[in-house]
């Protein structure tokens, strides 16, 4: 274009006004830059907490030296193939990969935010090739088209006066920090919700161990009623007895199949493999759960990735505040732009043919029908909501810990009773055979005590099958063996490397 706006064209120095004007500009944008930053001060929401957990009483603690999980918690478990299982959840597990993903997002935003501290450069290369009409022109031309070329290039730059970048970058600060914290709680959820099914597949396969050696037990008997009765000592109705309770318990040792299968599945599913191809070969289950180290109370709060969340959410809503309340302020733009234009190529690269603006802009909102305070009041709304989030987030952390300690303090009392349970029936089976076999009883006594044998032994693998997913619930409720200080702090957002959240000096920055 021949014309720009605000262009000033000249063969000279540049007028020292400009000069002048320019760096004082400049130099009062860097002093406002420097010291006003609106919206309120970030402090951390003060929760209630106790100094110890009351359900600790009466139930054994871990040993002073075992002061914290460890990172690989499930490694206290001592089982190589839940280990190697858990090894995979890490890398295969889809959910996981999503909130990785989701992670980097919210890393993206903060680089996104921090680029409006600098100025932005562009340039537009063109090449116009006009006609003027005559009558634009008092004069008669011979020629009356023509070709511009230009060579501009143009920058702007809106300093933060008021904050309003600095808060938008904490907010994003903020927000991928609360999102590395919600990837580290998906994989804690994820791999709790491996070791609960786990453990549930184990006892699944303890309980067809034990109807399997029922099923043979029954056999036998029938075997037995059949020899009594082929020699007339026995009854053909003790056994149709005898083959009724066989046929059931087979029935029953069968049905555990389909729960176990399921569980296999769903194993499969968390670790990233196709249920067709995967299997888990039966193992042991008599192994006693591991002491957990608890800590104190206020340890929690550090421990637990979704109250880093939280927290993490609330710093993320109280800067967003800054960032409206930075629009009462009026916004300052410093544009230049400089370059070159003729008519003709070969002369486009001379000294005549340089082009350049340069001036400040000020814009200001006069009436707005309560736009700017109605935003502002929404967030501080969102504020709220946001404290009153993590509070609960708290609140209910203490509980899960509380009430999964007393869980597995009941079960302890409550396992023992069952053993010695399971040892009187036991005791009252073979009392019943014997009373058959010299026939002071009928058959249906002993029907009688080996269904309550099997029925004790069946509530006593199944109080050890939750005593195991409770504990994995309690190691869930502490934490696992994370710490707020793997949370990134800013350096480790803005790098260019492709992060896994890694421990910070200062997460909070």
């Amino acid at each position: 274009m021949k014309q720009m706006t605000k262009q000033l064209e000249y063969n000279g120095e540049k007028p020292s006004y400009w000069k002048n004007s320019f760096f004082s500009i400049t130099l009062v944008s860097a002093i406002l830059l420097a010291g006003c930053t609106v919206g309120p001060k970030y402090h951390t929401p003060t929760v209630p907490t106790p100094d110890a957990y009351k359900e600790t009483k009466d139930w054994k603690v871990a040993t002073p030296q075992d002061a914290a999980i460890r990172d690989k918690w499930w490694e206290v478990y001592n089982d190589p193939q839940l280990n190697s299982l858990e090894e995979k959840v890490n890398v295969s597990n889809q959910s996981i990969a999503a909130a990785a993903a989701s992670f980097l997002e919210a890393r993206a935003l903060v680089k996104e935010a921090r680029s409006q501290y600098f100025p932005t450069l562009s340039t537009a290369p063109s090449i116009t090739n006009q006609r003027v009409g005559a009558s634009r022109s008092s004069t008669t031309t011979t020629n009356s088209s023509f070709t511009d070329y230009s060579l501009p290039f143009d920058a702007s730059w809106e300093p933060d006066l008021w904050g309003r970048v600095r808060n938008t970058v904490r907010a994003n600060v903020a927000g991928a920090q609360a999102s590395a914290a919600d990837l580290q709680n998906t994989k804690l959820t994820i791999q709790a919700e491996l070791a609960v099914d786990y453990f549930q597949l184990q006892g699944q396969d303890a309980l067809i161990r034990l109807l399997d050696q029922t099923v043979a037990d029954y056999q036998e008997s029938l075997r037995l009623n059949r020899v009594l009765f082929s020699t007339g000592i026995g009854s053909d109705e003790n056994v149709a007895q005898a083959e009724t309770q066989l046929e059931s318990t087979q029935a029953l040792d069968t049905n555990l199949g389909i729960l176990r299968a399921q569980f296999e599945h769903a194993i499969a599913l968390l670790v990233g493999q196709p249920a067709s191809s995967f299997s888990i070969p039966p193992g042991p289950f008599n192994m006693p759960p591991p002491d957990i180290p608890l800590g104190v109370p206020s340890q929690l709060l550090e421990r637990r990735p979704d109250i880093a969340s939280a927290e993490r959410s609330v710093a993320q809503a109280n800067a967003q505040i800054g960032v409206a309340t930075a629009a009462f302020y009026p916004n300052v733009t410093l544009s230049a732009s400089a370059g070159l234009e003729s008519t003709a190529i070969s002369s486009l690269f001379t000294w005549p043919s340089r082009v350049w603006s340069i001036g400040p802009s000020l814009t200001e909102t006069i009436f707005d029908a309560g736009l700017r305070r109605a935003t502002v009041e929404q967030f501080q709304a969102a504020y709220d909501q946001t404290v009153a989030n993590y509070r609960n987030t708290v609140l209910t952390a203490f509980q899960q810990v509380e009430d999964n300690i007393s869980e597995l303090r009941i079960l302890s009392v409550e396992l023992g009773q069952q053993d010695t349970a399971v040892s009187s029936a036991n005791r009252s089976l073979q009392l019943a055979m014997d009373r058959y076999r010299f026939g002071i009883d009928p058959y249906l006594n002993v029907i009688t005590a080996q269904t309550t044998l099997l029925s004790n032994q069946q509530t006593a693998v199944n109080l050890r099958i939750l005593q195991m997913t409770t504990s994995v619930q309690l190691i869930k409720a502490l934490g696992g063996g994370w710490n707020v200080a793997q949370i990134p702090g800013t350096p480790q957002l803005i790098s260019k490397t492709q992060p896994s959240p890694q421990p910070a000096t200062n997460p909070k920055n």
